[in-house]
């Protein structure tokens, strides 16, 4: 791992932290909306920061660390001070352990991410172990921006499929359950898919690209329900594969 500062991906890792502050800023003034969308913003910092180090074989340990530090408090403390304002508050000290249990989960994952990379240093893996926090603070965000649409009477409106919209309530409910899940599977080591695999230089199926445009098309047309549905089934991915992998073992066996 190389050392000193490369200014280009730094750049994107402090807008993370930017963004971050943000949420959290505008989830004390219960501008829950507004709150989603930066946290959002940020997992968008998050992607590229590592795209552009990448690219640019920029990679560095002071790198590694400020990432972990923007994603601690994007993906950790953002999401949970936003779900305590909005649903965890009137659970007493229940609701505020929940999101206690959250923030630890979330630094647990980080300081593990970062043991082990120093460890494997050169070695190519294509999965993560546990959910990543960028997925946890998506699922948090995305649901936000889909319940606000139901909440602001604005799913009349603005475009959104109305059969999830309408849902949003059961949601709403059993998000303290959800969030307990999300903290679990995050200190877990069931496996989640990193994409590296997905290299767009290099050939892929048909299949893949005609995904990948439904996908651009629904998230321009539905934005809030389409990126709720998206990290749902990223969470879900984990698990079917864990499963599958498990029936494989046995067959074998």
């Amino acid at each position: 791992m190389k050392r000193g500062i490369y200014i280009i991906p730094s750049i994107f890792t402090v807008a993370n932290i930017v963004a971050g502050f943000f949420s959290l800023h505008y989830s004390i003034l219960q501008n829950f909306n507004a709150a989603a969308w930066a946290i959002i913003v940020a997992i968008l910092m998050d992607i590229a920061d590592g795209r552009v180090a990448r690219a640019m074989h920029a990679e560095s340990s002071f790198g590694v660390e400020l990432d972990s530090l923007a994603d601690f408090l994007s993906f950790g403390v953002a999401p949970s001070v936003l779900m305590y304002q909005l649903v965890l508050n009137g659970m007493g000290k229940i609701g505020f352990a929940i999101a206690v249990f959250f923030v630890i989960a979330s630094a647990l994952r980080l300081a593990r991410f970062n043991s082990t990379a120093v460890m494997e240093q050169g070695v190519t893996k294509t999965h993560f172990e546990g959910l990543p926090t960028t997925a946890a603070g998506g699922i948090i965000a995305s649901f936000v921006l889909s319940y606000e649409l139901f909440e602001q009477g604005t799913e009349l409106t603005a475009k959104n499929i109305k059969l999830l919209t309408k849902k949003m309530p059961l949601f709403f409910d059993a998000m303290p359950f959800l969030m307990v899940l999300i903290s679990i599977f995050l200190i877990s080591k069931i496996k989640y898919s990193n994409f590296k695999r997905l290299n767009f230089s290099k050939p892929h199926s048909f299949q893949l690209l005609v995904l990948l445009i439904v996908s651009i098309i629904l998230i321009f047309t539905y934005p809030q329900n389409t990126i709720f549905i998206i990290y749902i089934l990223y969470f879900l991915s984990g698990i079917i594969g864990y499963f599958l992998r498990l029936i494989r073992l046995r067959k074998r066996e």
